[in-house]
């Protein structure tokens, strides 16, 4: 069942690459799933039974929406930090703790808290981030923590552990 799984991620990532649905594609997206598996099928997916698990993508959703949601509040955010005349930001580095597991949990909330204007995830060692922000509001961790990742950390925990 875990090359299967394997083999599915795989032809749904080509489909949603190539967004090409003609039958040659499709030929060209399951040899190379197929070959993708064989190789590689022993390295993934170690809980591949949470891949079926249908309230994941719903919690998935919800967390793309809330993702949505907060990159516009933050691109609002520094845009009028670049517009006001006293510019006001007060950069730094900060070093975030992180309560996620697994790998990929902890890569989407590096990732996200990138992809948010304002911020940058510019090194993940074992359960800490270290963030660069425009704006340290705080010298608190459990402070910054909260307003950084734990926005993203409680979905993320419902999507992939």
């Amino acid at each position: 069942m875990k090359y299967i799984t394997l083999f599915i991620c795989m032809l749904l990532l080509w489909l949603l690459l190539t967004f090409n649905l003609h039958s040659a594609n499709i030929i060209i997206g399951i040899v190379a799933s197929l070959v993708v598996m064989m190789l590689f099928g022993n390295k993934f997916f170690k809980d591949w039974q949470k891949f079926y698990n249908p309230l994941r993508y719903l919690w998935g959703i919800v967390y793309l929406i809330f993702f949505i949601w907060e990159c516009l509040k933050a691109n609002f955010d520094v845009a009028y930090r670049v517009l006001s005349p006293k510019m006001p930001i007060k950069p730094g580095i900060l070093k975030v703790k992180c309560t996620l597991k697994s790998d990929i949990a902890k890569t989407f909330l590096a990732n996200s808290i990138t992809m948010t204007p304002g911020t940058i995830t510019v090194d993940v060692i074992d359960n800490h981030l270290f963030v660069h922000w425009i704006y340290v509001s705080s010298q608190d961790p459990n402070v910054y923590t909260k307003k950084i990742a734990g926005r993203f950390e409680k979905l993320l925990k419902k999507v992939f552990e």
